[in-house]
């Protein structure tokens, strides 16, 4: 069935029907009721559109992440999607690249595909220049919008958030009082996330007035895909003379590729050298020994999430911002 058939028998023109579609307020409640009625007695394909219409809900929600290859990103969209199926409601997935422009494209996207609210998984979505993060104010302005470790003080938008700063600062320390005291940060990304943890581990070395240097802070450009690069990457620093012994990393395939580093070198783990990654994934098992990883609780804060985005939606008052701590699961790449 098309369009021009729910027109004809509904006795009236395809500009009333798609302006039924659309959820014109020009249409009288009986002419949208016998198109309603069509659509549902036939079944046709925008079915569920025409039921959202009548009852002021699509039961969708967007879902929005920079890169569905990336492991972190993945797992909570899996963990996002089963907990929404779970209350009753459909995804769209968007998967938008890192450019500002593409995410406020895809973010009016969803709006017009009248989903119930937005869910942005990861913490590149929002940008420190407040002129930046308008096209998620304005999405907030007519859906809510639900921030998955990352923060924007704004009406109608919920943050999600794991506390990275604390984690981090927490697991300098311990790799410190495990005696490794030349430790280089290897991270790949400064977004809000990203800038926490940094800061996380400047803050426990500057304590210690164990910074000794910027080439300490190692910032990887490439793949977050090539761990052969990560590695060369880290021999090149030792090639440059740069003597350390421990590696704290802002996730695990670069901790993934510190081990094969060490291992390269002929260093024994944990002895010679000590790793930490982040994020506890399934890597933390894929290499030998195994590797050390803050659990940043990922599944709880997904959790949270659709619970407060549901409370949401039902009217009630709902925190605008909720934190989560991590916490380190020991293993063998550290003392």
């Amino acid at each position: 069935m098309t369009i021009y058939d729910i027109s004809e028998k509904a006795g009236v023109s395809i500009a009333t029907v798609s302006r039924v579609l659309n959820g014109s307020s020009n249409v009288s409640e009986k002419t949208k009721k016998k198109v309603l009625d069509v659509i549902n007695q036939y079944e046709y394909t925008p079915n569920a559109f025409a039921r959202g219409l009548g009852l002021n809900t699509m039961k969708t929600i967007g879902i929005m992440c920079a890169d569905s290859s990336d492991l972190y990103l993945a797992k909570a969209i899996y963990y996002i999607e089963q907990k929404l199926r779970a209350n009753g409601y459909d995804s769209i997935l968007c998967c938008t690249g890192y450019e500002r422009e593409t995410k406020a494209a895809y973010m009016n996207l969803l709006i017009t595909k009248k989903v119930d609210g937005i869910i942005l998984v990861g913490s590149n979505f929002v940008y420190e220049k407040e002129t930046d993060n308008k096209y998620i104010i304005d999405a907030a302005a007519q859906v809510p919008v639900m921030l998955l470790n990352a923060d924007l003080d704004a009406s109608n938008v919920y943050s999600i958030v794991s506390d990275d700063f604390t984690s981090m600062y927490e697991a300098t320390l311990y790799m410190i009082s495990t005696g490794v005291k030349d430790i280089v940060y290897f991270y790949n990304s400064t977004s809000y996330s990203g800038k926490k943890k940094l800061a996380g581990y400047r803050t426990a070395m500057e304590e210690k007035k164990l910074l000794t240097g910027a080439n300490l802070l190692q910032f990887y450009h490439g793949s977050h895909e090539d761990i052969p690069a990560m590695t060369e990457h880290l021999k090149k620093l030792h090639d440059k003379g740069l003597n350390f012994h421990g590696i704290i990393a802002a996730d695990d395939t670069l901790a993934l590729a510190a081990v094969k580093y060490a291992k390269l070198m002929g260093y024994s783990i944990p002895g010679d050298f000590s790793i930490l990654g982040y994020n506890n994934s399934l890597l933390v098992n894929c290499c030998d020994p195994e590797l050390t990883s803050i659990d940043n609780k990922l599944e709880t804060l997904c959790q949270h999430l659709i619970t407060t985005l549901m409370g949401t939606l039902s009217g009630n008052e709902m925190p605008k911002k909720t934190v989560f701590s991590g916490e380190i699961v020991k293993r063998s790449t550290t003392r």
